[in-house]
Order: C-alpha cells, then structure tokens, then sequence
C-alpha cells in the first residue's frame, strides 16, 4: 500500500473530522488519562500521522531520554506498516526521520525559553518551522503553571504550529479538562480523554473548542494502537492477565485497605494510595499521591448530601472532608470496587470507607462487598445486593476499600481475591 493510503485510511481522520478539519495552528490540544493508560503512545501516533502527512513534527520528551522516544515512533511506524503493507517502508521511515526532532529535557523543567532554543534547533536542522509542536510529560501542577502553558502556546502560535501536550491524571473520569486547574482549562482548545476499558482505553472528546461536552470519537487505544471502536463487538476478557498490568487504588487507610495493598505488593500488582497534605494516619506509602486543594475541591460534597445518601451523620472535621475527597479520587478512577465489611439493613456499607461503595453505586461500577459477619461475597446489581461466587478482578485499574476493623475472614478473603485472579503468590 502507497503512504497516501495509509494516510487516509488512519482512525485519526475521524478525529480530524469531527474537530471540522484538526486542531489547527495556535491552537493547544491536550491529551489526559490516568498513569499508564496511554497518552505517550496517542501523542505519537498523532506526531507520526503529522509526519506521514509530510508535516514537520518537534517532540519534546520531559524527563525522557531521546532514545526512549525515538523507539516507541519506531515501534508504533513499524506496526502501521505491518498493518497496512506499507511499500517501500525504509525510504518512508527515512523521510519521516528528516522532518522530525525529538528534544529531550531531563531535568524535568520545561518552559518557553526551552521550547525557544528547541525551536531553534529545529530550524536548523531541517531549515523550516514545525507544524506541529507535542510536549509529554510537562508537570501541569506545578507553580505558575498557567503562565507557562501560555507561553508554550504564545512560542508555538509564532511559528504557526499547532501544540499537543499530555497531562497525567484525570480525576472522575469525564468531566471537562478535569485534571487541570481553572486557569490551565482555559487555555486549552480540545480535550481528549482516554478511558480504561479492559485492554483497551476509549477516546472522549471532552473539550471541543467552546462546545461542551464534545462530540463523540469512536476511537480506541489498543497496544499503543488507535483503532475504529467496533460497537457490534463484544470486549474481549483478559486472557491470562498479568498482575503488573493492574493498579489497585487505595487511600492509605489500616485494617481492609491495609491488607489489600499487602497484597497488591505481594503479588507485584501496582498500588497508588491518595492522601493529602497534613494528614495524620497513612498507614501504606507504596504509591503515594498526595491529592492537591484544587484536586481535592473535584471531590468536595457536602455533610448533607453524604447524610442523604450513607442514612448517617459522619464528623464534620476539615480532615474528614479531605478523606471524603480522597475516596472520590479513588473510586473515580477504578473500573470496579471491592470492599469488605458489612451491608447495613438501609444496604449502604457499614464504616466511613462505606463512602467508596457509595460512590461505585451511585456511578454504575461494578462493586462487591465481602461481609463479615455472614461470611461471603455481595454484588450490587442496581437495586439490592446479592449472594454471589467468590469474585475475580477484571479491570485494570480497581478499588480496593473497607472496614479498620477487618476479621480473620475479611484478610482472607482478600488473599484469596488476588490468588484466583492472579494465581499463586511469587515465591
């Protein structure tokens, strides 16, 4: 197959249709989803599309080194020409060689003097502008993050590019530019959300210029991959799934938490626990993220809607609001719960932690409880909880939440949790 047919057989041609045309030069597109989900690999397939489209591309890896980045266009070029049978591959990669730079800024510090003299030594390495500028991993919630998001888009307007950036993190899932501060939102012009789902992550437009929310893409992320979304087709379970492939989402807490991120390390699963500045009790560091005020305000309910939907009053301390929020994070990035405790007769979860299975129900994620006291497995099925077989973890990213008080029963069912989903522990 010509690289004209390549071209216009890319999934990205739905993107750049639904958006009337691409992002467009002076314009900032950004790229969001939670660690490990994909947007280093989405970034580069739009900088390779860029450069198939004989576009020049500028790629500035932040704390990446320039071979790391230059595998993963190889990887991802040398996959599209199996695909498509691509003719004459070697003087193809050659040619997209010559109109691309990568750039790399170990030191973890990236503003627009650095885009400048990068800019410049794109100029004199191919005696022209980029047409598109794409920057991964820049550090959205540092100081004066605003200003210099500004400046970036401000360098790569001049030189009439268009810029691409990633930012990790999208607390909730959906709502719009949801892992970036109100003044950093505000610069930016489209919105792409990557959404696990099993082994693959769906594409949201969230931000489409002024229209919120966007127009759907029926794009997904699969291997590093984009590929058009087959709505007919069923998603394929995981075969065989490997425990690095899994995050378990915690908030530190002791006893059921406790134990499931003893677990989580035992079998060399991931775990990310949240918590926030001046809290007292941490109880598991592996993983730590501390939420920041703006994060925590994504998660900020009221004591009134917490009493109306958990049937109970909880303390209205300052560092149990903060808990409160730190749960929300928890369970807004889990593709499923589990919990163990016990089921109240209201069917809410007994404990502060019950906040975590209420949440999970209220947004329709699979969630299971092991209860203590009859000693068995529970699922939610949208209107009562049901006696269920022992469970198994499915997605990749899940919550894990509970009672302080866990019994002998509780520890071991976690154990056993991990154990039919993952196997026997390492030795």
């Amino acid at each position: 197959m010509i690289r004209q047919e390549a071209i216009l057989q890319s999934p990205l041609r739905i993107l750049d249709r639904t958006l009337r045309g691409g992002l467009g030069p002076g314009h900032l597109g950004v790229i969001m989803a939670p660690a490990g989900v994909g947007k280093s690999a989405c970034l580069v397939q739009l900088g390779l599309d860029a450069l198939l489209r004989e576009r020049p591309v500028l790629h500035v890896g932040v704390g990446q080194p320039v071979e790391h980045v230059s595998a993963r266009y190889a990887a991802v070029f040398d996959a599209l020409a199996d695909r498509v049978d691509l003719a004459d591959r070697g003087k193809v990669r050659e040619a997209i060689a010559r109109r691309r730079l990568i750039w790399s800024s170990m030191d973890g510090a990236f503003g627009a003097h650095a885009l400048d003299e990068a800019l410049r030594a794109f100029q004199a390495h191919s005696g022209r502008a980029p047409s598109a500028v794409l920057v991964d991993g820049f550090g959205w919630e540092g100081p004066g993050a605003a200003a210099t998001v500004g400046a970036l888009k401000a360098s790569a307007a001049r030189v009439g590019a268009e810029l691409w950036m990633t930012a990790r993190d999208a607390p909730g899932g959906a709502p719009p530019i949801a892992p970036l501060a109100d003044d950093c939102a505000a610069l930016v012009d489209v919105g792409v959300f990557l959404e696990p789902h099993g082994r693959h992550a769906r594409l949201t437009l969230v931000k489409d210029f002024g229209r919120f929310p966007a127009a759907d893409v029926p794009l997904v992320l699969e291997g590093g991959a984009l590929r058009i979304e087959d709505e007919d087709q069923d998603e394929a379970p995981l075969i065989e799934p490997r425990p690095e492939d899994f995050t378990l989402l915690v908030s530190g807490f002791a006893g059921a938490e406790e134990e499931f991120g003893a677990c989580a390390e035992r079998w060399g699963v991931g775990e990310v626990n949240f918590t926030f500045a001046g809290r007292h009790e941490v109880v598991r560091t592996r993983g730590l993220v501390e939420l920041s005020e703006d994060d925590l305000r994504v998660g900020q309910v009221s004591p009134a809607y917490v009493k109306a939907h958990l049937h109970r009053a909880l303390s209205g301390s300052p560092e149990l609001q903060r808990v409160l929020q730190a749960i929300w994070h928890q369970v807004s990035r889990a593709g499923e719960v589990f919990s163990v405790g016990a089921i109240r007769p209201d069917k809410t979860a007994h404990g502060g932690t019950g906040w975590a299975v209420e949440l999970a129900r209220h947004w329709g994620k699979p969630v299971h409880l092991f209860d203590q006291e009859r000693r068995g497995w529970f699922r939610w099925s949208g209107g009562d909880w049901g006696a269920v077989a022992p469970p198994t973890i499915t997605q990749e990213r899940f919550a894990g939440a509970g009672t302080r008080s866990v019994s002998d029963e509780g520890r071991a069912a976690i154990r056993a949790l991990f154990e039919r989903s993952f196997g026997p522990p390492p030795a």
